[in-house]
């Protein structure tokens, strides 16, 4: 079962990722997309993947656009 508590932190986290280096970005990413599998949310997970891979390729109107539909799908499992 999923936990506000749990939704709460994953999105702190992605909220996180506006300041920081690329590496500590992409890290906090990761942790997500790592909880997300966790949380049986594949489709989710795989989009943070997308996400790490438009940061690693300096697309960040990408990356942008996959934080922001993250934040919104996963406040939707609340």
């Amino acid at each position: 079962m999923v936990t506000v508590a749990r939704i709460d932190v994953l999105l702190s986290t992605l909220n996180a990722t506006d300041v920081g280096t690329l590496e500590s970005i992409s890290e906090k990413v990761r942790e997500v997309q790592r909880e997300l599998l966790l949380l049986d949310q594949p489709g989710l997970a795989q989009r943070a993947g997308q996400a790490i891979e438009a940061l690693q390729q300096g697309d960040l109107a990408e990356f942008k656009r996959a934080r922001a539909f993250l934040q919104s799908k996963i406040g939707h499992l609340r």
